[in-house]
């Protein structure tokens, strides 16, 4: 027996979760919980706040297009270092634009890719993004990705995983890999 979606929402409280630290796997944890979620029917929204271009995440949710949305506001060039003012305008639109996501009704799970990482780099304030998290619709599921999450980020959310760095062959040289990092 199938349970419809509008059962689903009227039925369900959505949580906070952040996915954080210095090791490798924040994002892929988030995309492997949008496909769980489109397998289960469920609508989703990413907003990528760094990320700019057709990277292999991009390629393969193409394939689930009826389900989830990837929206990019990054324009590509900024990664370390001081953000231009235009990086800094890209992203205070890309969360003015997850603030109409969130309120459409339109999507079940809303994943704010690299917010932490934003917030950090002074491409949006902490206070920003948590009154956005305020108003949170109370069936909404809502991710954070991203190494540094705020100690109040962290405060707010209902779930947070430390991602924790051991061992990488980063370290010893090795390059993002296609398929792999990239």
């Amino acid at each position: 027996m199938q349970i419809s979606i509008r059962y689903m929402k009227k039925n369900k409280k959505g949580y906070i979760q952040v996915y954080t630290g210095d090791g490798k796997g924040k994002t892929t944890a988030a995309l492997g919980l949008s496909i769980r979620a489109a397998g289960a029917g469920l609508k989703v929204f990413i907003g990528q706040f760094i990320k700019m271009g057709d990277y292999s995440e991009i390629k393969s949710l193409k394939r689930f297009s009826d389900c989830i949305t990837v929206e990019q506001f990054g324009l590509g060039r900024f990664y370390k270092g001081k953000p231009s003012p235009e990086d800094i305008s890209a992203a205070q639109r890309g969360l003015h634009r997850m603030s109409e996501v969130m309120s459409s009704g339109e999507y079940d799970l809303i994943i704010f890719e690299e917010a932490n990482v934003a917030v950090t780099c002074g491409l949006f304030s902490v206070e920003d993004l948590l009154e956005l998290l305020n108003r949170k619709p109370e069936e909404i599921e809502l991710v954070l990705t991203g190494r540094g999450a705020d100690p109040r980020v962290i405060e707010k959310a209902d779930l947070v995983t430390e991602m924790k760095a051991v061992k990488h062959y980063y370290f010893e040289g090795v390059k993002a890999r296609v398929g792999i990092e990239k």
